[in-house]
């Protein structure tokens, strides 16, 4: 049975943070804007989003060893950490602004300050760690952070982490106090309760769309149907974001833009060993990361990581990557071989070839046993004991898999917004960083895809009232970056930042 088409002026598919973020920016920038959110299951937030399924909460690069390479000459790489860093006061600025427009829940809810720490165990992981910490420090944006090779020092840190590590073994650490656990799930909820409410939202559960037709105005028809009825219906709309996660890709394709041709998917899965013991998790108060597996995919980087999660303090270990050819975590095992097709096949092939290693690491971790995992968790847990952690799934990431002039076709880590030329329709791929940088990439977004009014001088003033550093550089600027750290750690009720550098 079909129902009435309807004609808002946005289709936003996937109720994620992704969709949520530039639902809540183009109802700030045009409040007449028409939204209509399309979600698949029966609740906001429950894939990627969900802090069970994020493989890392508030990403800021503070303590993320995959952001800052080692290079060929023994240097370090800081560009991509910088760019992270920055991103993420970005959205903390927004954040900050929606808190003190009292347009979403109050800050406990999603957001609060908890340490970053970096730690590494070996003579070669203590002289990187070490040259990372002194690339870094002479960015604004890492003021503040402290390093040691002292284990008495990193043992009142994170005691767990050095009681009963061998005295012999050379151990280093970071920290930065003014690092934050971020609920995106529950943020994102937050954000959808607000759209809710304006006028000209619509928002739809257990919805699943079906095809993507583009018709003679670049007006686009968008097929929905009900998961639970089966009632089928169309929405005819101006513009169309595919924020869908891992299922952002099998619907770029149904899209057919050139643009998106030759784009292919890489799903990884991940597990988490989750604390049972109250007394353990009390122990804890930091995000520990430390150096990948050689091969292992950047959302693998192991990490014990403190969290409060639906009002309640926890502690994981992980993630455990996987391998499923599903796409979603709630998704087929088709997904995978159905999203291969004749403009991606040589991409994707190429791209295998290329990351055999990566394939090897893959099966590697499919098949540890609960002792592999225990012995991994006490790498970082010397004392752990199995019968104090279980075992989670965690969420599905799918990366990037593009052409490349040189290769055939690479695989990318990262996000990556593939839109039309016309600006008509967007999708955005891949994964890690992208909840804590959602507020750069959906600006960039608009950028791209609403020309004209956002270069207007109404939008860009808007944007600049959200987001004061807004067209500034933070990594050049202490005084700005001082300034809108103490901003946001006031509005968001976080730590204060540490005096900026001279």
């Amino acid at each position: 049975m079909n129902t009435p088409q309807t004609h808002p002026d946005v289709v936003l598919i996937g109720a994620g943070i992704m969709s949520a973020t530039l639902g809540v920016l183009l109802k700030q920038l045009q409040p007449d804007l028409t939204i209509e959110i399309i979600e698949r299951l029966d609740v906001a937030a429950a894939e990627s989003s969900d802090a069970w399924n994020n493989a890392g909460t508030g990403h800021a690069a503070f303590c993320e060893l995959n952001y800052t390479p080692e290079l060929p000459d023994g240097s370090i790489d800081t560009s991509k950490a910088t760019k992270i860093s920055e991103s993420f006061e970005m959205s903390r600025q927004f954040w900050a602004y929606l808190i003190r427009q009292g347009l979403i829940c109050p800050p406990p809810t999603f957001i609060r300050s908890i340490p970053h720490m970096s730690f590494v165990w070996g003579e070669e992981n203590v002289n990187y760690l070490r040259k990372r910490y002194q690339a870094l420090r002479k960015s604004h944006l890492f003021t503040g952070m402290e390093y040691t090779e002292d284990r008495n020092v990193i043992a009142q840190w994170i005691p767990l982490v050095m009681e009963g590590r061998d005295p012999g073994q050379p151990v280093a650490a970071t920290r930065m106090d003014i690092g934050t656990d971020v609920n995106f799930g529950s943020l994102t909820r937050c954000m959808f309760d607000y759209l809710k409410g304006t006028p000209g939202v619509d928002m739809h559960f257990n919805e699943e769309v079906r095809d993507l037709r583009r018709d003679g105005d670049n007006r686009w028809y968008v097929r929905v149907k009900d998961r639970e009825t089966g009632r089928r219906r169309e929405i005819l709309a101006k513009f169309v974001f595919i924020g869908a996660g891992g299922g952002s890709l099998p619907l770029l394709e149904k899209s057919d833009i050139p643009e998106g041709r030759g784009f292919g998917g890489f799903p990884v899965s991940g597990q988490w060993l989750v604390c049972k013991n109250p007394d353990i998790i009390a122990r804890h108060d930091a995000k520990v990361y430390g150096k990948a597996s050689v091969g292992a995919p950047p959302m693998s980087v192991p990490h014990l990581d403190t969290r409060m999660i639906n009002g309640e303090r926890a502690l994981l270990f992980g993630p455990y990557a996987g391998f499923s050819t599903k796409f979603l975590k709630n998704g087929s095992y088709l997904d995978l071989p159905l999203s291969i097709k004749a403009n991606n096949l040589r991409p994707m092939l190429a791209a295998g070839i290329d990351n055999i290693p990566l394939t090897r690491y893959l099966i590697d971790q499919v098949l540890q046993s609960p002792k592999d995992r225990l012995s991994a968790l006490r790498e970082y847990f010397p004392n752990a004991e199995a019968r104090d952690w279980e075992l989670e799934v965690a969420g599905q990431r799918v990366q990037v898999i593009k052409k490349d002039p040189k290769h055939g076709g690479i695989l990318e880590f990262g996000t990556e917004v593939v839109s039309a030329a016309d600006g008509s329709i967007a999708a955005l791929l891949g994964a890690s960083p992208g909840a804590s940088t959602a507020v750069t990439i959906m600006l960039n977004l608009l950028s791209r895809c609403f020309k004209e009014p956002y270069a207007s001088t109404e939008w860009q003033t808007k944007i600049k009232l959200m987001i004061p550093s807004f067209g500034e550089s933070l990594n050049d600027n202490a005084e700005l970056c001082q300034r809108i750290r103490a901003y946001t750690a006031e509005a968001l009720n976080l730590q204060e930042p540490a005096v900026a550098q001279r």
